[in-house]
């Protein structure tokens, strides 16, 4: 439609035409200019290699364990899925696996000290993951996933049973699900005392309790991690047919800088799990009015001593098991006051933090290696690194996404 002051006025139509030519001229040129402008990369190649490194994308299968023949049976993950959550399998008929390892929590209990039948003397370890994990507890003194399990079951603050309990309570009520997966339950009397038992029946009992600990496993194998908006952001890098990389905030992105950058956070939380799976000494000072904390120093024989070890009696497949890490732990005065670093995937979700939770939030974390103060017990293998506020807010919001 003309404009009426255009009307019957051939001038003023070849005017306006002109002013139309111009300004498409003029949204060409814009165009052009916009698509011919390409923005600097924020990331070097090898910032990019260490995005990719931290990537969901780059975490493999997981992996085989040679200690356990059901670790990848979905029957037994099913009967370990059930033993779980079952509250039988404590001394008081309250207390499951579920109790501390809680689903809406991310499989940890939110709790500075974890408790089960009495309060424990460390936090409570997320499970997601933990397959993955060559070393289990706080201070390393299990190196198979099924012998972790059974740890608690026995433990006098967390479940406070015995394994007589325990294969009594498959005996009555997982038999058929239990003959199903390992064969048929030992003939002996179910009612008996535990030292009425026979040696021979008493080893037939521990081969259930083993048994349960290896389903368990086999249920704690499939929790495995899920992707974050940090992972899109990478895989956006990575792969230019994804999504659009602008998927982090600024601050976020300062954060992540941060990272793996000057803050120097990549030296123990590196891998796909932001975690190297070993001990470290970083100087954190025991939970308020208890007693110093040895760690990998304490956890070390019990490690070298245990039952349940891979490479031991128990085991599927001892002579497949990797002694690496044994070998690795030869110098225990090293692990003093050392423990194992977590996992940070969901980190923002689980406070409080350190192994007895004794900070209650990421900020009072990221003052702590700000200011490094020398360790109680042991030496620090860290130096202080100043966080500015604003510093200390980018790392707080870079956590935060790679715990949604």
């Amino acid at each position: 439609m003309i404009p009426p002051r255009m009307r019957g006025s051939p001038w003023s139509r070849t005017e306006g035409s002109r002013q139309l030519a111009r300004l498409a001229i003029v949204g060409l040129g814009v165009a052009l200019a916009l698509l011919s402008w390409c923005p600097r990369p924020p990331w070097s190649a090898t910032e990019i290699d260490a995005l990719r490194s931290l990537w969901i994308g780059s975490l493999p299968p997981v992996p085989h364990d040679p200690s356990n023949a059901v670790a990848d049976n979905p029957r037994a993950a099913e009967l370990g899925r059930k033993l779980f959550f079952d509250s039988r399998l404590s001394v008081n008929g309250y207390v499951s696996c579920a109790t501390c390892h809680r689903p809406d929590r991310g499989f940890q209990d939110g709790l500075a000290l974890g408790l089960g039948v009495r309060v424990t003397k460390r936090r409570t370890q997320p499970l997601v993951g933990v397959a993955y994990n060559p070393l289990l507890f706080w201070d390393g003194r299990k190196d198979s996933l099924w012998s972790q399990a059974l740890e608690p079951l026995e433990s006098t603050t967390e479940h406070g049973g015995h394994r007589w309990r325990y294969a009594r309570t498959i005996a009555y009520h997982y038999a058929a699900e239990y003959e199903s997966i390992f064969g048929s339950l030992p003939t002996i009397d179910w009612t008996a005392r535990w030292s009425d038992l026979a040696a021979d029946d008493q080893q037939a009992v521990t081969r259930v309790f083993v048994n349960m600990g290896k389903a368990i496993a086999a249920f704690e194998r499939t929790l495995l991690p899920t992707p974050t908006r940090f992972d899109a952001y990478v895989r956006a890098i990575l792969e230019p047919d994804a999504t659009s990389p602008e998927l982090l905030t600024a601050d976020e992105v300062g954060g992540l800088k941060l990272f793996i950058g000057t803050a120097g956070c990549v030296r123990c939380h590196n891998t796909s799990l932001f975690t190297d799976h070993r001990l470290h000494n970083t100087g954190v000072p025991p939970a308020d009015g208890k007693p110093l904390d040895r760690g990998g120093a304490d956890g070390w024989p019990l490690l070298r001593t245990d039952e349940f070890a891979c490479k031991g009696h128990w085991s599927d497949g001892d002579s497949q098991c990797d002694d690496t890490v044994l070998q690795a732990t030869d110098c225990p005065d090293a692990r003093l006051g050392a423990f194992k670093t977590p996992s940070l995937r969901l980190v923002a979700n689980r406070p409080p933090y350190m192994h007895a939770g004794q900070y209650a939030t990421l900020e009072a974390v990221l003052h702590h290696y700000s200011t490094a103060p020398p360790a109680m017990i042991g030496t620090s293998e860290i130096q202080a690194r100043h966080f500015s506020r604003a510093e200390t807010r980018r790392l707080v919001a870079f956590l935060k996404s790679i715990s949604d």
